[in-house]
């Protein structure tokens, strides 16, 4: 695997194939590399996500301490546009964020670290996405950001199609 930090902390994996007649192999995830990383290599949940609608739009999302997760995140069907935000009050890429487009073809993975926010838009319709998360979901822990809020000023890349209203209601981030 190759790991590519990007500005904001987050970091891109690109599994290495090993390719032959048969077609190839290719590792997605090794604990011992990710430690070496300096990646909390944790896995206590996964979870999948499916979307018929090209455009949809979920998070963005994150749990509290002591629940904080930091997150994996990979396309396993279709593409979408993938979107890391540091909520980190001490981090000098506060209210930054990083995009970038994961899909099943360029089969990239997203690691964000605890403190980050997540969301995505997916490109095309029926996307699905694949999270390993180091910290079981716990509702009463559950936050997140407007998908939209100016303080973040994302360029989301298509028409919003779809979204939960739980998501559209999300505070300013000012009021947070």
């Amino acid at each position: 695997m190759t790991f590519t930090v990007t500005p904001i902390g987050a970091v891109v994996i690109e599994p290495e194939r090993l390719a032959d007649a048969r077609g190839f192999f290719a590792r997605t995830f090794c604990a011992r590399e990710f430690e070496a990383h300096g990646m909390d290599p944790r896995v206590a949940q996964c979870n999948i996500a499916f979307n018929p609608k090209r455009g949809t739009v979920r998070g963005m999302h994150f749990q509290r301490p002591p629940h904080a997760e930091a997150k994996l995140v990979r396309c396993t069907a279709g593409a979408l546009y993938d979107v890391a935000l540091d909520l980190r009050r001490d981090s000098p890429t506060f209210r930054r964020h990083f995009a970038i487009e994961l899909s099943a073809a360029n089969r990239k993975m997203l690691y964000l670290p605890e403190g980050f926010a997540h969301g995505y838009q997916t490109l095309v319709e029926d996307t699905e996405v694949f999270y390993q998360v180091s910290a079981a979901y716990a509702p009463d822990h559950a936050g997140g950001v407007r998908w939209n809020d100016p303080a973040f000023d994302i360029a989301w890349p298509l028409r919003v199609t779809m979204i939960a209203a739980r998501d559209e209601a999300f505070p300013d981030f000012g009021s947070h």
